[in-house]
Protein backbone atom coordinates (compact mmCIF):
# COMPACT_ATOMS: atom_id res chain seq x y z
CA UNK A 1 0.00 0.00 0.00
CA UNK A 2 0.91 3.56 -0.57
CA UNK A 3 -0.09 7.35 1.42
CA UNK A 4 -2.94 8.92 -0.68
CA UNK A 5 -0.61 11.80 -0.93
CA UNK A 6 2.66 10.14 -2.31
CA UNK A 7 -0.22 8.44 -5.08
CA UNK A 8 -1.08 12.03 -5.80
CA UNK A 9 2.49 13.34 -6.11
CA UNK A 10 3.13 10.20 -8.56
CA UNK A 11 0.18 10.83 -10.20
CA UNK A 12 0.88 14.70 -11.18
CA UNK A 13 4.79 13.80 -11.65
CA UNK A 14 3.80 11.25 -14.35
CA UNK A 15 1.11 13.66 -16.32
CA UNK A 16 4.18 16.66 -16.17
CA UNK A 17 6.29 13.94 -17.43
CA UNK A 18 4.09 14.13 -20.79
CA UNK A 19 3.71 17.73 -20.76
CA UNK A 20 0.35 17.97 -19.49
CA UNK A 21 -0.26 21.20 -17.41
CA UNK A 22 -2.59 21.56 -14.06
CA UNK A 23 -5.97 22.95 -14.46
CA UNK A 24 -7.53 24.73 -11.36
CA UNK A 25 -11.38 25.50 -11.56
CA UNK A 26 -13.58 27.44 -8.95
CA UNK A 27 -15.54 24.98 -6.66
CA UNK A 28 -19.09 26.49 -8.26
CA UNK A 29 -20.07 26.73 -12.00
CA UNK A 30 -23.58 28.25 -13.10
CA UNK A 31 -26.00 25.20 -13.21
CA UNK A 32 -27.12 25.59 -16.86
CA UNK A 33 -23.44 24.02 -17.59
CA UNK A 34 -24.69 20.97 -15.98
CA UNK A 35 -28.36 20.52 -16.84
CA UNK A 36 -27.94 21.28 -20.77
CA UNK A 37 -25.65 17.98 -20.49
CA UNK A 38 -26.65 16.14 -17.37
CA UNK A 39 -26.96 12.50 -19.51
CA UNK A 40 -22.92 13.01 -19.79
CA UNK A 41 -22.56 12.58 -15.82
CA UNK A 42 -22.13 9.86 -13.40
CA UNK A 43 -25.00 11.22 -11.56
CA UNK A 44 -27.61 14.13 -12.74
CA UNK A 45 -28.05 15.19 -9.37
CA UNK A 46 -26.44 18.53 -8.43
CA UNK A 47 -26.12 20.40 -5.94
CA UNK A 48 -27.64 24.07 -6.86
CA UNK A 49 -27.86 27.82 -4.41
CA UNK A 50 -28.80 30.82 -5.73
CA UNK A 51 -25.90 33.14 -6.66
CA UNK A 52 -26.51 36.90 -5.06
CA UNK A 53 -26.40 38.03 -8.54
CA UNK A 54 -29.48 35.82 -8.81
CA UNK A 55 -27.55 33.07 -10.75
CA UNK A 56 -28.49 29.35 -10.46
CA UNK A 57 -25.07 28.10 -9.60
CA UNK A 58 -24.05 24.58 -8.83
CA UNK A 59 -21.24 22.79 -7.08
CA UNK A 60 -19.08 21.04 -9.59
CA UNK A 61 -20.11 17.55 -10.01
CA UNK A 62 -17.78 17.32 -12.81
CA UNK A 63 -14.63 18.56 -14.21
CA UNK A 64 -14.16 17.66 -18.07
CA UNK A 65 -17.15 20.58 -18.85
CA UNK A 66 -15.58 23.12 -17.39
CA UNK A 67 -12.32 22.64 -19.03
CA UNK A 68 -13.69 21.72 -22.62
CA UNK A 69 -16.13 25.31 -22.10
CA UNK A 70 -12.69 26.96 -21.19
CA UNK A 71 -10.86 25.00 -23.89
CA UNK A 72 -8.98 26.66 -26.69
CA UNK A 73 -10.27 26.18 -30.19
CA UNK A 74 -7.59 26.91 -32.47
CA UNK A 75 -7.20 24.82 -35.84
CA UNK A 76 -3.98 22.38 -35.51
CA UNK A 77 -3.59 23.34 -31.68
CA UNK A 78 -3.27 20.40 -29.40
CA UNK A 79 -3.97 21.75 -25.39
CA UNK A 80 -2.92 18.86 -22.72
CA UNK A 81 -4.83 19.18 -18.95
CA UNK A 82 -4.80 17.42 -16.05
CA UNK A 83 -6.53 18.12 -12.71
CA UNK A 84 -6.85 17.08 -8.94
CA UNK A 85 -9.90 18.33 -7.95
CA UNK A 86 -12.73 17.73 -5.55
CA UNK A 87 -16.20 16.86 -7.35
CA UNK A 88 -19.67 16.98 -5.73
CA UNK A 89 -21.58 14.39 -6.36
CA UNK A 90 -23.67 10.83 -4.45
CA UNK A 91 -21.34 8.78 -3.07
CA UNK A 92 -22.00 4.84 -4.27
CA UNK A 93 -21.37 3.79 -0.73
CA UNK A 94 -23.40 6.19 1.28
CA UNK A 95 -26.24 7.21 -1.19
CA UNK A 96 -25.96 11.00 0.47
CA UNK A 97 -24.00 13.70 -1.33
CA UNK A 98 -20.25 12.97 -0.76
CA UNK A 99 -17.10 15.63 -1.72
CA UNK A 100 -15.06 13.18 -3.65
CA UNK A 101 -11.73 12.74 -4.74
CA UNK A 102 -11.02 12.86 -8.76
CA UNK A 103 -7.84 13.11 -10.98
CA UNK A 104 -8.23 12.70 -14.80
CA UNK A 105 -6.34 14.38 -17.97
CA UNK A 106 -8.10 16.05 -21.11
CA UNK A 107 -6.30 16.37 -24.15
CA UNK A 108 -8.25 18.91 -26.64
CA UNK A 109 -7.46 20.03 -30.50
CA UNK A 110 -6.38 18.49 -33.50
CA UNK A 111 -6.94 15.22 -31.84
CA UNK A 112 -4.12 11.71 -33.82
CA UNK A 113 -4.13 8.86 -33.49
CA UNK A 114 -0.24 9.50 -31.29
CA UNK A 115 -2.83 11.90 -28.69
CA UNK A 116 -5.46 8.58 -28.35
CA UNK A 117 -2.45 6.24 -27.92
CA UNK A 118 -0.72 9.11 -25.34
CA UNK A 119 -4.26 9.12 -22.85
CA UNK A 120 -4.49 5.26 -23.28
CA UNK A 121 -0.95 4.82 -22.11
CA UNK A 122 -1.43 7.41 -18.96
CA UNK A 123 -4.44 5.46 -18.30
CA UNK A 124 -2.61 2.43 -17.80
CA UNK A 125 0.14 3.75 -15.88
CA UNK A 126 -2.21 5.87 -13.63
CA UNK A 127 -3.59 2.10 -12.79
CA UNK A 128 0.04 0.54 -12.62
CA UNK A 129 0.25 3.81 -9.87
CA UNK A 130 -1.98 1.65 -7.56
CA UNK A 131 -1.67 -2.19 -8.85
CA UNK A 132 0.45 -3.65 -11.39
CA UNK A 133 -2.26 -6.15 -12.24
CA UNK A 134 -4.69 -3.99 -13.42
CA UNK A 135 -7.01 -4.34 -16.48
CA UNK A 136 -7.89 -1.61 -19.19
CA UNK A 137 -10.92 -2.80 -21.22
CA UNK A 138 -11.08 -0.70 -24.45
CA UNK A 139 -13.79 -0.43 -26.97
CA UNK A 140 -14.89 1.64 -30.12
CA UNK A 141 -17.34 3.46 -30.65
CA UNK A 142 -17.60 3.44 -34.59
CA UNK A 143 -17.00 0.00 -34.17
CA UNK A 144 -20.35 -1.08 -32.59
CA UNK A 145 -22.51 1.92 -34.90
CA UNK A 146 -21.09 0.36 -38.36
CA UNK A 147 -21.96 -2.91 -37.04
CA UNK A 148 -25.62 -1.55 -35.88
CA UNK A 149 -25.84 0.21 -39.35
CA UNK A 150 -25.02 -2.79 -40.80
CA UNK A 151 -27.84 -5.12 -39.39
CA UNK A 152 -30.25 -1.86 -40.01
CA UNK A 153 -32.54 -1.96 -37.49
CA UNK A 154 -34.83 1.16 -36.35
CA UNK A 155 -33.13 3.90 -34.26
CA UNK A 156 -35.49 2.75 -30.88
CA UNK A 157 -33.97 -0.68 -31.77
CA UNK A 158 -30.65 0.91 -32.49
CA UNK A 159 -30.65 2.19 -28.87
CA UNK A 160 -32.33 -0.87 -27.21
CA UNK A 161 -29.37 -3.27 -29.05
CA UNK A 162 -27.09 -0.74 -27.40
CA UNK A 163 -28.44 -1.45 -23.91
CA UNK A 164 -28.02 -5.08 -24.65
CA UNK A 165 -24.60 -5.49 -25.78
CA UNK A 166 -23.39 -3.02 -22.70
CA UNK A 167 -25.28 -6.17 -20.44
CA UNK A 168 -23.48 -8.70 -23.12
CA UNK A 169 -27.53 -10.20 -23.18
CA UNK A 170 -27.25 -11.39 -26.83
CA UNK A 171 -30.64 -13.32 -26.28
CA UNK A 172 -32.61 -10.14 -25.95
CA UNK A 173 -30.60 -8.67 -28.66
CA UNK A 174 -31.32 -11.75 -31.35
CA UNK A 175 -35.60 -10.98 -29.69
CA UNK A 176 -35.26 -7.38 -30.74
CA UNK A 177 -33.46 -8.12 -34.13
CA UNK A 178 -36.83 -10.38 -34.38
CA UNK A 179 -39.47 -8.01 -33.89
CA UNK A 180 -37.25 -5.32 -36.58
CA UNK A 181 -37.70 -7.63 -38.92
CA UNK A 182 -33.90 -8.82 -39.35
CA UNK A 183 -32.94 -11.62 -40.50
CA UNK A 184 -30.89 -14.56 -38.61
CA UNK A 185 -27.63 -14.08 -40.20
CA UNK A 186 -27.73 -10.13 -39.84
CA UNK A 187 -28.64 -10.59 -36.38
CA UNK A 188 -26.20 -13.23 -35.73
CA UNK A 189 -23.39 -10.23 -36.09
CA UNK A 190 -23.99 -9.05 -32.52
CA UNK A 191 -23.12 -12.15 -31.00
CA UNK A 192 -19.87 -12.49 -32.80
CA UNK A 193 -18.86 -8.75 -32.54
CA UNK A 194 -19.45 -10.07 -28.73
CA UNK A 195 -17.66 -13.23 -28.71
CA UNK A 196 -14.71 -10.85 -30.39
CA UNK A 197 -13.81 -10.42 -26.24
CA UNK A 198 -10.37 -10.81 -24.58
CA UNK A 199 -7.37 -10.37 -25.38
CA UNK A 200 -6.01 -7.89 -28.04
CA UNK A 201 -4.31 -10.18 -30.39
CA UNK A 202 -6.99 -12.90 -30.79
CA UNK A 203 -9.71 -10.69 -30.40
CA UNK A 204 -8.57 -8.11 -33.35
CA UNK A 205 -8.45 -11.83 -35.45
CA UNK A 206 -11.88 -13.00 -34.53
CA UNK A 207 -13.05 -9.04 -35.26
CA UNK A 208 -11.31 -8.79 -38.94
CA UNK A 209 -13.49 -11.82 -39.86
CA UNK A 210 -16.74 -10.12 -39.49
CA UNK A 211 -16.75 -7.72 -42.72
CA UNK A 212 -13.79 -7.98 -45.44
CA UNK A 213 -14.64 -4.42 -47.03
CA UNK A 214 -12.08 -1.54 -47.27
CA UNK A 215 -13.81 0.63 -44.43
CA UNK A 216 -14.41 -2.55 -41.83
CA UNK A 217 -10.36 -3.24 -43.10
CA UNK A 218 -9.54 0.08 -42.21
CA UNK A 219 -10.82 1.07 -38.90
CA UNK A 220 -10.38 -2.31 -37.21
CA UNK A 221 -6.26 -1.93 -38.56
CA UNK A 222 -5.98 1.28 -37.09
CA UNK A 223 -7.83 0.13 -33.81
CA UNK A 224 -5.66 -2.06 -34.03
CA UNK A 225 -2.41 -0.41 -34.52
CA UNK A 226 -3.19 1.66 -31.41
CA UNK A 227 -3.75 -0.96 -29.27
CA UNK A 228 -0.47 -2.85 -29.96
CA UNK A 229 2.11 -0.08 -28.11
CA UNK A 230 0.26 -0.60 -25.21
CA UNK A 231 1.03 -3.17 -22.88
CA UNK A 232 -0.67 -6.26 -24.26
CA UNK A 233 -0.90 -8.24 -21.04
CA UNK A 234 -2.63 -5.73 -18.92
CA UNK A 235 -5.47 -4.69 -21.90
CA UNK A 236 -8.37 -6.61 -23.18
CA UNK A 237 -10.58 -5.95 -25.91
CA UNK A 238 -14.53 -5.57 -24.76
CA UNK A 239 -17.34 -4.18 -26.75
CA UNK A 240 -19.88 -3.94 -23.76
CA UNK A 241 -17.96 -0.78 -22.37
CA UNK A 242 -19.95 1.45 -24.06
CA UNK A 243 -20.58 5.31 -23.37
CA UNK A 244 -23.67 7.69 -24.10
CA UNK A 245 -22.92 8.02 -28.08
CA UNK A 246 -24.58 11.93 -28.28
CA UNK A 247 -21.21 12.95 -26.64
CA UNK A 248 -18.42 9.73 -27.33
CA UNK A 249 -17.17 8.45 -30.31
CA UNK A 250 -14.36 6.18 -31.06
CA UNK A 251 -12.50 4.46 -28.62
CA UNK A 252 -13.84 4.63 -24.85
CA UNK A 253 -12.28 2.58 -22.07
CA UNK A 254 -12.79 1.39 -18.66
CA UNK A 255 -9.39 0.38 -15.79
CA UNK A 256 -10.22 -2.24 -12.90
CA UNK A 257 -7.70 -3.15 -10.57
CA UNK A 258 -8.11 -6.70 -8.29
CA UNK A 259 -10.12 -6.94 -5.03
CA UNK A 260 -12.06 -3.92 -6.15
CA UNK A 261 -15.89 -4.95 -7.70
CA UNK A 262 -16.40 -1.76 -10.25
CA UNK A 263 -14.92 0.45 -12.28
CA UNK A 264 -12.25 2.75 -10.99
CA UNK A 265 -11.10 4.70 -14.13
CA UNK A 266 -13.26 5.40 -17.17
CA UNK A 267 -12.56 7.70 -20.28
CA UNK A 268 -12.60 8.13 -24.05
CA UNK A 269 -12.69 10.10 -26.89
CA UNK A 270 -15.57 12.75 -26.47
CA UNK A 271 -16.06 14.39 -29.93
CA UNK A 272 -19.45 14.39 -30.13
CA UNK A 273 -19.33 16.53 -26.67
CA UNK A 274 -17.39 18.98 -28.74
CA UNK A 275 -19.93 19.71 -31.08
CA UNK A 276 -22.67 19.85 -28.80
CA UNK A 277 -20.64 22.94 -26.72
CA UNK A 278 -19.98 24.46 -30.27
CA UNK A 279 -16.55 23.69 -30.64
CA UNK A 280 -14.69 22.40 -33.96
CA UNK A 281 -11.91 20.24 -31.29
CA UNK A 282 -11.49 16.73 -31.01
CA UNK A 283 -11.36 15.56 -27.54
CA UNK A 284 -10.17 12.51 -25.26
CA UNK A 285 -9.59 12.29 -21.59
CA UNK A 286 -10.11 10.17 -18.60
CA UNK A 287 -11.24 10.36 -14.90
CA UNK A 288 -9.88 8.39 -12.04
CA UNK A 289 -11.88 7.46 -9.56
CA UNK A 290 -9.66 8.05 -6.09
CA UNK A 291 -13.03 7.52 -3.44
CA UNK A 292 -13.31 3.74 -5.03
CA UNK A 293 -9.82 3.55 -4.52
CA UNK A 294 -9.58 3.76 -0.61
CA UNK A 295 -8.71 0.25 -0.11
CA UNK A 296 -5.90 0.50 -1.73
CA UNK A 297 -4.09 3.46 -0.27
CA UNK A 298 -2.63 3.26 3.26
CA UNK A 299 -5.37 4.76 6.01
CA UNK A 300 -4.19 7.98 7.76
CA UNK A 301 -2.25 7.58 11.30
CA UNK A 302 -4.83 6.70 13.88
CA UNK A 303 -2.49 9.38 15.54
CA UNK A 304 -2.44 13.07 14.92
CA UNK A 305 1.57 13.22 15.32
CA UNK A 306 4.28 10.77 16.27
CA UNK A 307 6.33 12.55 18.59
CA UNK A 308 4.41 15.22 21.41
CA UNK A 309 7.89 16.97 22.60
CA UNK A 310 7.33 18.66 26.29
CA UNK A 311 9.86 21.55 27.15
CA UNK A 312 10.14 24.01 30.13
CA UNK A 313 11.55 27.54 30.47
CA UNK A 314 14.35 25.73 31.40
CA UNK A 315 14.89 24.64 27.75
CA UNK A 316 16.68 27.00 25.78
CA UNK A 317 15.16 27.71 22.20
CA UNK A 318 18.35 25.98 20.76
CA UNK A 319 17.68 22.71 22.31
CA UNK A 320 14.34 22.43 21.46
CA UNK A 321 15.18 23.38 17.91
CA UNK A 322 18.00 21.04 18.12
CA UNK A 323 15.80 18.27 19.37
CA UNK A 324 12.72 18.91 17.05
CA UNK A 325 15.37 18.39 14.16
CA UNK A 326 16.75 15.63 15.35
CA UNK A 327 13.62 13.72 15.32
CA UNK A 328 11.93 14.99 11.94
CA UNK A 329 15.62 13.99 10.47
CA UNK A 330 14.64 10.76 11.11
CA UNK A 331 11.30 10.84 9.27
CA UNK A 332 8.86 11.35 12.49
CA UNK A 333 6.67 14.44 12.82
CA UNK A 334 7.06 16.03 15.91
CA UNK A 335 5.07 18.79 17.92
CA UNK A 336 6.67 21.09 20.91
CA UNK A 337 4.67 22.25 23.41
CA UNK A 338 4.94 23.39 26.68
CA UNK A 339 1.10 21.51 28.06
CA UNK A 340 -0.37 18.51 26.40
CA UNK A 341 -3.28 19.83 24.04
CA UNK A 342 -6.27 18.42 25.45
CA UNK A 343 -7.57 16.56 22.30
CA UNK A 344 -3.94 16.06 20.43
CA UNK A 345 -3.04 12.14 19.83
CA UNK A 346 -0.06 11.05 19.65
CA UNK A 347 2.14 7.75 19.72
CA UNK A 348 5.20 8.73 21.85
CA UNK A 349 5.74 11.68 24.58
CA UNK A 350 8.72 12.95 24.64
CA UNK A 351 9.75 15.48 27.63
CA UNK A 352 12.71 17.31 27.01
CA UNK A 353 13.10 18.65 30.34
CA UNK A 354 13.57 14.88 31.96
CA UNK A 355 15.42 13.12 29.46
CA UNK A 356 16.61 15.01 26.75
CA UNK A 357 16.83 13.89 23.19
Amino acid sequence: MMQEKQALLDLHELYENYGYTQYKMSKFEEYDLYVRNKSFLISDSVITFTDTNGKLMALKPDVTLSIVKNSCDIPGYIQKLYYDEHVYRISDKTASYKEISQVGLECLGDIDDYCITEVLTLAAKSLATFDRNYILDVSHMGILSLVLDRIGVSEAGRQALIECVSRKDIHDAEHICREEGIDAEKASILSRLEACSGRVDTALKELNKLFDDAEWISLVRRFGNILALLPNENIRIDFSVINDMNYYNGIVFQGFVPTIPTDVLSGGQYDNLMVRMEKKSGAIGFALYLDRLETLVAPRKDYDVDILLLYSDENTPADVLEAVQKLTKDGLSVVAQKLIPEKLTYRQLINLTESGV
